[in-house]
């Protein structure tokens, strides 16, 4: 069933139909097959007020959703011909005996037999626990009749009720989606892992390789980048578990993102002293963030250029800059490989996404990491051409 889209969402409505709006979506109720347990509940409210008919309305800014009903087909109608739409805004059970009789309800179409011939109405709102009321629950006849009070305070019950299946039915869809996180997020971690795993190695190999270098300054050094390597391992670890556990919520710290850029460029550089001179760091930042998540955006993100770089024949040129703009800074990382097409500069972004080069090793994670961490710091990521013939992916971070 259509819905209004953010674009046709402006001035034209209250803040009221807005965030009925956001609240309808949360629930995601609107366009699926009926829920059993609402359609339980309806029927229940129909043998409670002794009626043929009930339903359970959900009234958006421009419709009227009928999710769950007995006595008829549950149907989409527009909001103007609505009845419930004519309570909503005054949220409390309304009891109608004769339609016809009632100024909010002569002329609508429901009653006047243009849709159908209403004549006994009953409601009562759908009030989520904000207080935002998203629809009714609504009986009615097409004979005139009473209610009794018994079965009025039945009624209000019910449609609390509705609520509570409701608020059931977006906390399992929140768990599901934070389960999903979750198994995405140890990938990721593996992911981000695998560069200073790989300093490591290197570090250590060059030494058990060497047995002359044992007493040697060289030996010395390399143990001492190895146990660099090592510690900026166990931070990220440390770090990452722990923006996983509070939810995405990160530390508001000075980061000095031109020396984390410089030991991201030592990690993914290790053992190729031309890579290392071929990466040029100039002019970034201090921001407010979390140290190890910046790095690991910088790592993905100067991991990628030189990865895409070395695809091409010819030399490896890989630049990090940054450039003031409106509430902050434009970390832009820069390089000459092939570059991304403009028509696949959102979709690798998204989890487990390959890029638009199969004989590139990659798991399609890198790219989703640092979506993840800028929008975490409240900033936003993009792709576009780079002067030096590549891509250009940058982030911007606010100050």
């Amino acid at each position: 069933m259509a819905v209004s889209t953010e674009a046709t969402r402006g001035s034209e409505f209250s803040p009221q139909d807005l965030a009925r709006r956001r609240a309808i979506d949360e629930y995601g109720v609107v366009g699926w097959a009926p829920e059993p347990n609402l359609q339980g509940l309806v029927e229940l409210a129909a043998r409670l007020c002794d009626v043929p008919t009930a339903v359970i309305n959900i009234i958006d800014e421009r419709l009227q959703h009928q999710v769950a009903a007995v006595g008829f087909a549950p149907d989409v109608c527009a909001r103007e011909d609505s009845m419930c739409a004519r309570v909503i805004e005054r949220p409390q059970n309304v009891v109608v005996p004769d339609a016809r009789l009632d100024p909010r309800f002569a002329t609508n179409p429901f009653v006047t037999g243009e849709i159908a011939t209403v004549r006994f109405y009953a409601s009562s709102p759908l009030v989520t626990p904000a207080g935002v009321v998203i629809g009714t629950l609504c009986v009615f006849d097409e004979v005139p009749r009473q209610l009794t009070p018994t079965a009025a305070g039945g009624l209000e019950v019910l449609a609390g009720q509705i609520i509570d299946v409701l608020e059931l039915r977006r906390i399992t869809a929140e768990l599901k989606r934070s389960n999903e996180q979750l198994s995405h997020f140890a990938a990721q971690v593996s992911h981000d892992l695998r560069n200073p795993l790989a300093a490591l190695a290197g570090f250590l190999e060059i030494t058990a390789d060497s047995p002359e270098m044992v007493q040697a300054p060289e030996a010395s050094r390399a143990l001492a980048r190895a146990e660099s390597s090592v510690r900026r391992m166990q931070s990220m670890v440390s770090d990452l578990l722990d923006f996983a556990s509070i939810g995405g919520r990160v530390a508001r710290l000075p980061v000095d993102l031109q020396e984390q850029a410089r030991a991201v460029v030592e990690d993914l550089c290790s053992d190729d002293a031309e890579a290392r001179s071929a990466v040029e760091v100039s002019g970034l930042p201090m921001v407010p963030g979390d140290r190890t998540l910046l790095r690991v955006l910088l790592q993905n993100l100067v991991a990628n250029a030189l990865k895409f770089s070395r695809s091409r024949s010819g030399g490896v040129r890989v630049t990090v800059s940054a450039s003031r703009v409106a509430g902050g800074w434009r970390i832009a990382v820069d390089d000459n490989g092939p570059g991304v097409p403009p028509a696949d500069r959102e979709r690798v972004f998204r989890l487990l996404e390959r890029g638009t080069r199969p004989d590139v090793e990659g798991w399609g994670i890198g790219l989703s990491t640092c979506q993840r961490i800028v929008e975490a710091h409240g900033g936003r990521i993009g792709i576009d051409d780079s002067p030096l013939g590549g891509a250009s992916v940058w982030a911007v971070l606010p100050d």
